[in-house]
Formats: C-alpha cells, structure tokens, sequence
C-alpha cells in the first residue's frame, strides 16, 4: 500500500499543481489579477490542492481499484471581464491547464530515455513515477477537454461557439459538476442494475486517453509505429 501511494502521489500532486498554476499564471499574464492576488500563481501544491478531491477521493477509488479514477482540485478564480480580450482570454486560460499536462506528459516520457542512468534499487520506482505521470497527465487533459462548463472544455467551447449555442451552455456552469457526476458515475450504476452498458462518456474518455499515450509514446521514441 506504502509503495502504491509513492508511485502514485507525487504525479499526480505535480500534474494538479502544474495545470492549476498554468491556468493563473496565464490569466494574470492575459489582464486578470485575481488568481495572483490570492497567491494561486506559484507551484506550491498547498495553494492548489484540495485534501478531499485532490487526495481522498482518488485515493479511495485507487485502492478500491475502481474502474474510473475522479478528483478535483481548487478551482483557479478568474474575472472573465477583466481579461484584455474576455472571450478570446477565455479560451486561452481554459487552454492552459489541458495544454501544461499534455507538456508534463511528453517530458515524462522523454525520463524514460534516461532510466538507464540511475542506480539500479530505484529504475523500478522511478519508472513506475514516470509511466504514471504520464498516465495522470493525459487522463487530467483529456478529461478536462470534456465539452461542459466548468470543465476547461466547456469554456473552450463557450469561447468559440456562436452566440446561439455559447449562451445555453454557458448557462449550464452552475450543473456541470453534477452533470458530470451523473454521466460518468450514477448513470453506469443505474445501467448496471437494469443489464445495460451506459458508461459510454467513461469509455470515449478512456478511448480518447489510450490515443494520446499512444502517439506521446510514439512521438517521444517510446514506441515503434510498427
């Protein structure tokens, strides 16, 4: 249990810290102080870490091998109207997050190409560190490019849409959370018991991570196309 916690802890605390701080540091940088001014530029876990979604809540499901791994962080806050360019700034902060774990994903695959020069009583656990952190990072992104506010890809989404389909979406921040819960969590239960297969969001999620460790794999000489 001690070793699991240790391969697992460390990655996900830099892939949590990096994404948050990646979306503060950008709004700050695009006009928005407010994430700045309550310290959440930094990359100090402390300041990002929430005890109970960061670290209970996965932890539970880790060891209780649950088929899906959810979590939460504290949310960066951002002023939207005070971003030089609110809706285009939007998209860029939102963008942030998604696109620094994507970058932690590639340079932890990039480690294994230097395992090799470790002493041999720690490549086991070092590598171990490393295909996690590759695996926390691409799961962070892809699921956060989920197409529903609060969720990186929702405000994507909201950015660029047309007004027509922006507004209604938009207005659906305040469920997205309970949304998400319901249709990665309660509506797979729910088909469980009724002989149906309805965790179809779990296995495009799923699907869509597998695809991106492949080609990081292959991009950073991991693995062969062949």
């Amino acid at each position: 249990m001690i070793y699991t916690i240790s391969i697992w802890l460390l990655p996900a605390i830099i892939a949590i810290t990096f994404h948050e701080a990646a979306h503060a540091f950008v709004a700050r940088a695009l006009g928005d102080d407010t994430a700045s001014r309550l310290g959440r530029v930094t990359l100090n876990p402390l300041k990002h870490i929430d005890p109970i979604g960061t670290i209970l809540l996965p932890g539970i499901l880790l060891l209780a091998h649950s088929p899906f791994l959810f979590g939460y962080a504290k949310p960066v806050p951002v002023n939207f109207g005070a971003l030089h360019n609110p809706r285009r700034d939007m998209v860029l902060v939102a963008a942030a997050g998604p696109a620094t774990n994507i970058a932690l994903a590639i340079l932890a695959a990039l480690g294994f190409h230097l395992i090799g020069y470790l002493p041999i009583n720690i490549v086991q656990w070092v590598a171990e560190n490393l295909k996690n952190a590759i695996i926390l990072n691409v799961v962070l992104a892809v699921f956060n490019m989920f197409p529903l506010p609060p969720l990186d890809g929702g405000r994507i989404a909201v950015g660029v849409l047309p007004n027509f389909l922006a507004l209604p979406l938009s207005r659906l921040e305040r469920y997205g959370m309970a949304i998400l819960i319901g249709l990665i969590i309660i509506l797979p239960l729910l088909g469980s018991q009724t002989g149906y297969d309805l965790s179809f969001v779990s296995r495009a999620i799923s699907s869509c991570t597998e695809t991106v460790i492949t080609l990081i794999l292959k991009l950073t000489g991991n693995l062969t196309s062949g």
